[in-house]
């Protein structure tokens, strides 16, 4: 047979080098020792320092990166129970959001989810609860998940690539308070190609790196089985989501917000009817985050405005953390899902009602057999007789473990014909055979589904299937599994028995006469108090063959509770010990009472037992209570069973409880009481070894190994030392100073002072002294310590520190306090499930709820309900493709706000002047002012020109944070005043046109102006008239055709613009297309508008005529002095040539016409002639010239060939030549 493992080729082994350098540097380092220090010592000049400037850049650049991983430490204001964690999912369309909520819920809550509708809150572990969140593709719904956000997991399409509404969410986070963010790849198996998808993989984590931060964690979901992911990769996500920690947003934790999970209509159904348009007052339901809230508060809910808080209240927590600390995994009680707009929720408590949701087609039907909610409603609503008739047709049940007691039943006078049966059933859910007690007189035919209906499964043997054990764990689970079979057995022979036979007796115990009492014994007829009622009752509890069967023969909860509980705490054998004692102890008491239950005994079948010996049984009961000490525990408490912390009852949806049998009394049934004793069972006192037994349980005694009583003493002198006592002025003196002094006398040679008292301890004076020094010395120099060594603490470490025990104090200060009381000092706290009543509410709210959108309660501080003037630092995001315009109305998402206003951008000048931008510059921050909502300076923000619809480029306009509060800057604009000269006087000249009045004038006197030439002037004064004429001097004269021109600055007021965006408000289906107030070029665009310009402004062919200059005329004085050169030349103008100096036309003979008509002919011929040859020379070099580069790329070709093989070769050689080095010096065969 062809084995596969033979091809694959043995590896050689690693071989140890035991000679050379790294040799003896491993040597060394095995036996303890270190070469550099070593080196160090051989060679110090060569560790010296070389260069002190590149070690101080080495310091420096260690210092940054030090530096860099500072975080400023902040005041852990985190509750000791927090809110749940708000998971949002974020990605584009069908990229796989809904199925990885499912998924993790199902992972977490072993729950299917059908539609995830508003927040899901789940239990995810022991100290862990989340709150899942999906994010649409809305622009609004990005923003506000953004601000409320802990996590993001952000689903990312690998078939098709980013797309931008990742980018548009990874910029709002950027901006509100970057939370923690987890990419997650889908649609991996749509890759056929291995090395396709490894490489999409690597370009996907780099650029998400890019984006977020080097070392983003990215996981990724390799396909899909069955409509869900893989079961292992969406564990390892839960895990990763479990454990991972959160760095506080300081947005987030200086204001109080809710994510609402319910909301409730409270509006009086009379006004809604006669009023349908009315303002509703609606309840709003979910956990407080960020900082506490106050009461009548004012809050601002996104998408519809700010509102005034009636009131607040905080509520039983629907979605509770396991009380008691697990070893291992929650069981399936615990695994809650909390999910009320999605139609799951079970029983929710309201301040004034209580609401109960039927299981919806949503939830698995599994749900059902999990959860008694609906069970209890169930039988509710099919209850079909009445209150008598159930009491006529009940059966009481006096004790447990005894028969029940029908109506026509209460005048029998005895209990004798009273049988125990039993009756085997197999129980599925156990797979176990599970014996069910019947008593005599009791109905046979009650319904064999009552075995099911309080029972369940195990649930940890569910649990331990699917978690992660180790192996001790599963060794625990076998050996119980060895409990069982054994028990089962046992169980099996004991069943055998017929029904006929007498009923099976109580085991002997320890101490008892073999002819022991029956199992069916009575009470005694007189009982000492409740407590020996208590006794006999758990002995007649423990003489039934099932243990704890209940009355209507069904499973108990409590004991499957307790079955839960002893598994997860792995305390089988412990518990078998402890009830092995238990009996133990009780076998006293019953051997002392054994004889005078023989004579209990009946003598006959039909006497009544309880009339024999009346005054007997009366003297000794009250002989034993004279001598028995008082129960002082039931006296003070009321209540002798000591009730374990950590039991749980039982809850029927919330409404009711089970009640059942004490956990305790499992395996307490025969215990003594813990306040009483037998006084012929004391111990004798006068025995030394019985005193020393308990010297130790004293204050006197020795607790722990150097805390006895006298030690304890000395340290409380040596810390307290001397004193006066103030009352009596008497001086008491430490001893141990002058033990103190004793010691020191003694060093120098002098005689111990007698005065000094040995310590009453079994350890030699030599070393009681000798420890004592050493103590001393300790705190001196601790003190010494303290006082002089800082140590390797920074401002970082201490700032650290001190924020901590700030944090401390914090949960300290109202750590005792209920919640009532503490509610009204410092508000509710985060953590809580708050209900939030809000009156005056738009009836949209309530008409158009859509739970696909989030609705979330922000809180507003003190002044930041007001509207005022703000001053912003704004940029245009490098990815928006158009610039943004002044005075163009532009939508901001500032602090929990989205809203629309008008910005004016500026510039601040070096001289401090705020020039108006009428566009924002493309690459460079600028100023903004706009009217809005007072925010905290350092708040940042991002602008969006439209929130309706999908755009296909990036929708994010701008980023910027705020600067400065409720004020208003000047900010000024260009503008530029003309006039015209009517007057020119040399320098001077009269100015019109620029100024309408005297006034205007008179305000610009001493101004500066210029004219289009760059002449400047001053303004001088104003003219009588033409009006608003003035008188102004220039550098130089003017010309008439001047222009003059004033520049001059004008203040500008910013637009009071506040237009909250109410998309919550519109109908469903169309929340995304709130559209307000449109710019000038919308408006134009839409209404059909064409703009007519300024002729003047249009651009026009510009006509320029020919400008002739006079001649250029020199004096004769500068003639004279100027050189030859550059003298003007006299020139006279040449007149006509006269006919006698004109050259006469040469006329040819027709034999010189005839040679030069052949001369030409001979030339033109030639010409063409050289011409051509010209063109066939170029022809035929062009040929040459492209033969010449193909035989040079040919030539370049062999010669790029013949590297490669060469390089190839010496790479080949360089591998060979490394790897013969790495396997060390070949061995001879």
């Amino acid at each position: 047979m062809f084995r596969m493992d033979a091809k694959v080729k043995k590896q050689k082994r690693h071989q140890q080098k035991h000679s050379g350098p790294k040799a003896e540097k491993k040597k060394l380092r095995k036996q303890g020792g270190s070469t550099e220090e070593d080196a160090r010592k051989r060679n110090p000049k060569a560790f010296a320092v070389q260069s002190a400037v590149r070690m101080a850049k080495t310091f420096h650049r260690a210092q940054d990166i030090k530096a860099k991983k500072h975080h400023i430490p902040l005041v852990d204001r985190t509750p000791l129970e927090p809110p749940p964690v708000v998971i949002v999912v974020v990605g584009p369309p069908k990229v796989g959001k809904s199925t990885l909520i499912r998924c993790l819920i199902k992972n977490f809550t072993r729950q299917k989810l059908g539609d995830i509708c508003g927040p899901v809150t789940i239990v995810s572990g022991k100290k862990r609860r989340l709150t899942f969140m999906e994010c649409n593709n809305d622009i609004n719904t990005m923003i506000d998940l953004a601000k409320v956000a802990d996590l993001v997991l952000m689903l990312i399409d690998a078939s098709f690539g980013f797309e931008m509404e990742t980018f548009e969410f990874l910029n709002i986070c950027q901006v509100h308070g970057f939370p923690r963010i987890m990419g997650v790849l889908t649609h991996l198996d749509s890759f056929k190609n291995n090395k396709v998808l490894r490489k999409m993989k690597k370009n996907l984590k780099h650029r998400f790196w890019t984006e977020v931060y080097q070392g983003a964690k990215l996981f990724y979901l390799s396909g899909m089985v069955y409509g869900e992911y893989q079961t292992q990769e969406v564990k390892n996500l839960g895990r990763f989501i479990s454990v991972m920690k959160f760095r506080p947003l300081v947005w987030q934790t200086s204001h109080p917000y809710v994510l609402v999970d319910r909301m409730e209509d409270l509006t009086d159904p009379e006004r809604v009817r006669t009023d349908p348009k009315c303002d509703r007052t609606v309840s709003l339901y979910g956990y407080l985050r960020g900082t506490h809230l106050k009461n009548k508060g004012q809050v601002h809910i996104p998408g519809v405005g700010d509102f005034q808080v009636a009131d607040v209240n905080f509520l039983p927590d629907p979605c509770p953390l396991p009380d008691a600390q697990k070893k291992r995994a929650l069981n399936e009680k615990e695994r809650l899902l909390y999910a009320p707009m999605a139609g799951v929720g079970g029983v929710v408590y309201d301040k004034d009602a209580v609401y109960i949701d039927l299981p919806a087609s949503h939830v698995n039907q599994q749900q059902e057999e999990v959860r008694p909610t609906t069970e209890l409603v169930q039988s509710l609503i099919d209850t079909h007789a009445t209150l008598d008739a159930k009491m006529a047709a009940s059966k009481v049940s006096l004790f447990s473990g005894s028969a029940t007691l029908d109506p026509s039943d209460i005048s029998e006078p005895s209990r004798e014909q009273e049988r125990l049966e039993e009756r085997s059933f197999w129980d599925p859910n156990t797979q176990r055979e599970r014996r069910k007690v019947v008593f005599a007189g009791e109905e046979e035919d009650k319904d064999d589904d009552d075995d099911d209906v309080g029972g369940s499964s195990d649930d940890e043997d569910d649990d331990s299937g699917e978690s992660d054990q180790s192996e001790e764990e599963e060794d625990e689970v076998d050996d119980r599994d060895n409990l069982s079979t054994f028990l089962k057995e046992a169980r099996a022979e004991s069943g055998k028995m017929s029904a006929g036979d007498a009923p099976p007796l109580k085991k002997q115990k320890v101490g008892e006469k073999k002819d022991g009492r029956e199992a069916g014994s009575e009470l005694p007829a007189f009982a000492d108090g409740e407590d020996q009622l208590e006794m006999s009752e758990e002995e007649s509890e423990e003489e039934g063959e099932a243990g704890r069967a209940a009355d209507s023969g069904h499973c108990s909860e409590e004991e499957e509770e307790d079955e839960e509980e002893s598994d997860d705490e792995d305390e089988d054998g412990d518990v078998e010990d402890e009830s092995v004692e238990e009996e133990g102890s009780a076998a006293q008491a019953e051997s002392e009472e054994e004889e005078e239950e023989q004579e209990m005994e009946p003598k006959s079948s039909g006497a009544l037992r309880w009339k024999e010996g009346l005054q007997q049984k009366a003297s000794e009961a009250f002989l034993r209570q004279q001598k028995a000490a008082p129960n002082l525990r039931k006296l003070v408490y009321g209540s002798v069973v000591e009730v374990d912390d950590s039991e749980e009852e039982e809850e029927l949806g919330g409404l009711f409880r089970v009640s059942g049998a004490q956990k305790s009394k499992k395996f307490h049934a025969n215990g003594l009481d813990c306040s009483r004793f037998i006084p012929d069972t004391l111990h004798n006192w006068e025995v030394e070894e019985m005193v020393n037994s308990i010297r130790d349980c004293f204050v006197t005694g020795k607790w722990e190994e150097g805390e006895d009583a006298a030690t304890l003493l000395k340290e409380d002198e040596e810390l307290y030392g001397d004193f006066e006592d103030l009352e009596t002025g008497e001086v008491h003196k430490n001893q141990t100073g002058d033990r103190d002094q004793a010691e020191d006398s003694e060093n120098d040679g002098d005689d111990v002072d007698d005065k000094v008292e040995e310590p009453q301890v079994k350890l030699d004076d030599d070393e009681v002294l000798k420890k004592k020094r050493l103590d001393k010395k300790r705190r001196l120099k601790e003190r010494f310590d303290a006082e002089y060594d800082d140590g390797d603490a920074t401002y970082f470490d201490d700032l650290k520190e001190e924020l901590q025990k700030q944090a401390e104090l914090n949960r300290a200060e109202f750590a005792e306090v209920d919640d009532e009381t503490r509610v009204q000092y410092e508000g509710f706290r985060p953590g809580m499930y708050v209900r939030v009543e809000i009156s005056s509410l738009p009836c949209e709210v309530v008409t158009n709820f859509d739970p696909h959108y989030p609705v979330i309660l922000g809180g507003l501080g003190s002044s930041e309900g007001n509207i005022g003037y703000l001053q912003v630092r704004l940029k245009k995001h490098r990815w928006y493709s158009r610039i943004l315009k002044t005075r163009d109305p532009l939508i901001l998402s500032l602090g929990w706000r989205r809203f629309q206003t008008i910005p004016l951008y500026h510039i601040e000048d070096h001289n401090g002047r705020h020039r108006l931008l009428k566009y924002t510059p493309q690459h460079m921050h600028c100023g903004a002012a706009i009217w809005g909502p007072i925010t905290p300076q350092g708040t940042g923000f991002l602008a969006v020109q439209s929130v309706a619809g999908t755009k296909a480029n990036f929708r994010i306009a701008a980023t910027g944070v705020v600067l400065d509060l409720d004020k208003t800057v000047t900010i000024v604009k260009k503008l530029k005043l003309i006039g015209y000269p009517y007057k020119i006087f040399k320098n001077t000249c009269f100015v019109k046109g620029m100024f309408n009045t005297v006034l205007e004038v008179a305000k610009f006197e001493g101004a500066s102006v210029r004219t289009v030439s760059g002449v400047r002037g001053q303004i001088k004064k104003a003219l009588s008239t033409p009006p608003g004429a003035y008188r102004a001097t220039f550098e130089d004269r003017l010309l008439m055709s001047d222009i003059v021109f004033l520049r001059s600055w004008y203040p500008v007021s910013v637009p009071q613009l506040y237009n909250p965006i109410t998309s919550l408000l519109l109908p469903v289906g169309q929340k995304d297309s709130w559209s307000g107030m449109r710019t000038v070029g919308q408006l134009k665009h839409d209404l059909g508008i064409r703009y007519k310009p300024n002729t003047d402004s249009l651009y026009k062919p510009v006509a320029r005529a020919q400008r002739h200059f006079n001649t250029l005329r020199i004096p004769k004085e500068l003639q004279k002095s100027l050189p030859f050169k550059s003298k003007p030349k006299q020139q006279q103008a040449k007149g006509k040539t006269p006919r006698d100096l004109q050259r006469p036309s040469v006329i040819r003979e027709p034999h010189e016409k005839k040679v030069a008509a052949l001369l030409q002919a001979l030339s033109t011929v030639h010409n063409y002639k050289r011409k051509k040859a010209h063109t066939v020379q170029h022809a035929k070099h062009k040929d040459f010239l492209q033969e010449k580069e193909k035989q040079e790329e040919a030539k370049l070709k062999r010669q790029k060939e013949a590297r490669k093989k060469l390089y190839r070769v010496m790479g080949q050689a360089d591998q060979k030549k490394q790897r013969s080095s790495l396997k060390g010096a070949p061995q001879d065969d």
